[in-house]
């Protein structure tokens, strides 16, 4: 489907292409990066793509100058920013609020802030750029306004009076910077998402997968590829529990679900307390700084991983060298170069990689998942 935007448009590389040629020459992408490892064309599961209209997540970004608010996304290589009413990625519901979102910012940006100088007003200024994170939970749509700037009490009113008049909006929050924690300043009720029958409560600003359909494929992929498998599983980089919640099914599991992010733990573990699940133990820990030592890794049958774009190199590194190894390894990546680095490394160190699938998560981009089992 042809996009008003897509020529200007930094999202969609390959928009332009007829569907079948940019599904083959995705595949083909994919195949020719990994092409070191020599996977067998049998262990290659047919390819998930996704479409239009499935995207949950947005980071948008917005310009204010002189009255006028440029809302939407970067230009192609450039911090220009392309105004969108629409995107044809994103979910029905974030595109029926863009135009509240737009007037929200509209009204923040027209508050004068006064500059003082030891203690005395010497002129005034608008909030001039920021970014709008948009995450549609189950219930409703979860906000998250990020600006350089303290909430002064113009700010805070116009968020909660305009706030209670968007009707698919439940929470909104503020962060001055990306790595800051989100101060939720309106919140009717606790944005929550299903998985594997279980409510779900997400933080403010938190990662899930960039659509419901891509994180049940991802989900029915890892169930599948454990088959009959069953024991001490690691959950590693486990997000908000993406994996944990579905493998806490089979009573004869028992995971460890493994983070460095505490924010985001604390709401993995108040909705395991809410959800009563007691095969489910939650730790904070830094993956990247301090693996799984070998001996700790010898304590797992499965170990299920699903690193930041970055990869798991420390981590597959005391897989490999471990004395006794997990009998399988699930990867999930988000970046088929840094897979390969991984998947050399556990091949190395005597597992053979047995089933792989590509899921098209981000359509029309560069960027692919894939989803891996790795036997012994």
């Amino acid at each position: 489907m042809e996009c008003p935007y897509q020529e200007n448009c930094g999202g969609c590389l390959w928009r332009h292409l007829p569907i079948a040629e940019y599904q083959q020459n995705k595949v083909a992408q994919v195949k020719k990066i990994l092409s070191g490892l020599n996977i067998k064309e049998n262990c290659w599961h047919a390819p998930f793509f996704l479409g239009d209209g499935k995207r949950r997540r947005a980071s948008m970004t917005f310009k204010y100058k002189k009255g006028h608010l440029e809302f939407g996304f970067n230009q192609k290589q450039s911090n220009e920013i392309v105004d969108i009413q629409n995107c044809l990625l994103l979910t029905e519901k974030i595109n029926a609020n863009l135009a509240n979102m737009r007037r929200l910012l509209q009204e923040l940006c027209a508050v004068k802030i006064p500059q003082r100088k030891k203690n005395k007003v010497i002129g005034y200024q608008n909030l001039q750029f920021g970014d709008v994170w948009l995450t549609e939970a189950d219930n409703g749509l979860d906000v998250v306004l990020e600006f350089d700037s303290d909430l002064n009490l113009d700010y805070r009113m116009i968020i909660s009076e305009l706030g209670q008049q968007f009707a698919d909006v439940i929470r909104i929050s503020h962060r001055r910077k990306p790595e800051d924690r989100a101060e939720t300043v309106l919140e009717k009720v606790k944005p929550y998402i299903d998985i594997a029958g279980y409510q779900v409560l997400i933080p403010a600003g938190t990662f899930l997968q960039a659509s419901k359909a891509s994180e049940t494929a991802m989900i029915n992929l890892v169930k599948e590829y454990m088959g009959d498998s069953e024991g001490k599983i690691a959950d590693l980089f486990c997000g908000v529990g993406t994996f944990s919640y579905p493998l806490s099914l089979n009573k004869n599991n028992q995971i460890t679900s493994i983070d460095s992010s505490a924010d985001l733990l604390e709401g993995f573990k108040q909705s395991v307390n809410a959800n009563m699940i007691s095969n489910i133990k939650i730790l904070a820990k830094n993956l990247f700084k301090y693996p799984l030592d070998e001996k700790e890794v010898s304590d797992f049958d499965i170990i299920v991983f699903d690193p930041p774009r970055a990869g798991a190199l420390a981590q597959v590194k005391k897989i490999a060298a471990a004395a006794k190894q997990p009998e399988k390894i699930i990867a999930v990546s988000c970046n088929p170069h840094s897979f390969a680095q991984d998947a050399e490394v556990l091949l190395q160190g005597g597992y053979k990689l047995t089933k792989i699938a590509l899921i098209d998560q981000f359509s029309y981009s560069n960027h692919s998942e894939l989803v891996a089992l790795f036997t012994k």
